[in-house]
């Protein structure tokens, strides 16, 4: 396996660190901290490299908060100077190396794959197979294990002062495990450390039907009996190699449809989810009781829209309209709310 060492000098270098601020500053320009931060943009890089070279950086104080959509769960704040900028700075050098590793089949967080990739595979799956094998780790940002996150990293890295930067901001989320949920380092670690488990499933088990999005996976047989050996198969290399248990796992019949990635799978179409429609339908009666039609109101019909027309939700819709003429919006914001659910 190749290994990648001289890594500093890019990572350091001054057209990584101008790349980095302006991912970083993407979506946060209306921000006090932003403005301020761009204000006095080269004096704080200048000290950011001189501190990083120095190694004199370190992870600043979390502000942690806890979240309950869609499942309770703590998020892990950082501010955009320096964390923010050293993040998306590592990424830059280590994302490609990353992106080389991962299989075709694994989709979450990845560049040019997402959810509706995630989909599309799946549905090919569901056509092609009897039965699924569902599974899902517990707790698996908090559970990584430090140590193995580190020892798996060293297998590509040898840059010990890349290495040093990743070990720090590791070992920021607690005493010997977790890697804190909201930091850009923490979705490449996550998709890194659960590339061992896609290599166990594609090259030991010799899997070809096997998707993962984030600690969310499923494999595909015609053999029932098959999907329990490599159930029991995978418990035991995730117990013994990566320190995870599993929250929940079925084998079930395709026939029956999985809830997988914000759909309800069956082998001839999607359906949307009990839990992303209720979600959806009082995020938009509250549009309507507002008689809203700001930009903010635009964008959430926009992402309304983009999330049923891969489901086959026309009914749905239907269904929704009436309960946004029942809460009485001006004939205008009823228009505004139509066009954007049922446009093509």
């Amino acid at each position: 396996m190749k290994r990648y060492n001289n890594l500093w000098k890019d990572f350091i270098s001054d057209e990584n660190f101008a790349v980095a601020v302006n991912n970083a500053v993407k979506s946060k320009a209306g921000k006090p901290q932003t403005r301020h931060f761009l204000k006095h943009r080269d004096m704080y890089i200048e000290k950011l490299r001189r501190d990083l070279g120095n190694n004199q950086f370190h992870t600043s104080p979390y502000n942690v908060f806890t979240i309950y959509e869609p499942k309770k769960r703590k998020i892990y704040e950082l501010p955009l100077y320096p964390d923010h900028i050293v993040h998306h700075a590592l990424i830059n050098i280590l994302g490609p190396i990353w992106m080389r590793i991962f299989i075709p089949d694994s989709f979450a967080c990845i560049p040019g794959r997402g959810l509706h990739g995630a989909a599309m595979r799946t549905m090919t799956m569901m056509r092609k197979h009897k039965y699924v094998l569902q599974c899902d780790i517990h707790k698996f940002y908090p559970s990584l294990d430090h140590a193995i996150m580190i020892k798996i990293l060293h297998r590509k890295i040898s840059d010990k002062r890349i290495m040093d930067l990743l070990s720090e901001i590791i070992r920021s989320g607690g005493d010997g495990k977790n890697i804190p949920i909201g930091n850009l380092t923490s979705q490449w670690l996550g998709n890194v450390y659960l590339n061992e488990l896609d290599y166990f499933v594609k090259h030991k088990l010799r899997w070809r039907a096997y998707i993962r999005y984030c600690d969310d996976f499923c494999l595909f047989s015609n053999d029932k009996a098959e999907l329990h050996r490599a159930f029991d198969a995978i418990k035991t290399f995730l117990d013994d190699e990566l320190k995870l248990t599993f929250s929940r796992h079925s084998i079930r019949p395709t026939k029956c449809g999985i809830n997988f990635i914000g759909y309800r799978y069956f082998p001839r179409f999607i359906l949307m989810r009990r839990r992303g429609t209720a979600k959806l339908t009082r995020r938009i009666l509250n549009i309507a009781k507002h008689d809203d039609c700001s930009e903010h109101a635009m964008g959430q019909l926009a992402a309304a829209h983009g999330w049923l027309k891969w489901a086959c939700s026309y009914n749905f819709r239907r269904s929704l309209m009436r309960k946004v003429q029942q809460t009485h919006p001006s004939r205008f914001v009823n228009r505004f709310i139509r066009k954007h659910l049922f446009r093509k």
